[in-house]
């Protein structure tokens, strides 16, 4: 190893999880600080949880109700389409229907 060209190493670097877990690890920083750790990731605890900031999660729920509306709608003009079509076109063919 060249000399005087490497981080210095932290033996104890201590990890500080927001939900207020602690841990020590050997690290090139000496103070961690992280947002989700073994103690409450959902992935370990098993529970769902969402970490949304930026309210994506609401927006993407706007986004299917209004995706759903207009899939409603494109049924309604399939099923319109889907009547007219049934009907008679010609005068032969209503005449075939009566007997």
């Amino acid at each position: 190893m060249k000399t005087a060209i490497h981080p210095k190493y932290f033996e104890s670097a201590q990890v500080i999880c927001v939900c207020g877990n602690k841990f020590t690890i050997g690290s090139t920083k000496e103070l961690i600080h992280v947002e989700l750790c073994n103690k409450c990731h959902p992935f370990y605890t098993g529970e769902q949880r969402f970490v949304d900031s930026a309210s994506k999660i609401q927006k993407f729920q706007q986004k299917q109700e209004v995706a759903k509306k207009y899939e409603t709608l494109r049924e309604k003009k399939h099923e319109e389409i889907k009547k007219k079509q049934e009907a008679p076109k010609t005068l032969r063919e209503m005449l075939m229907a009566i007997k």
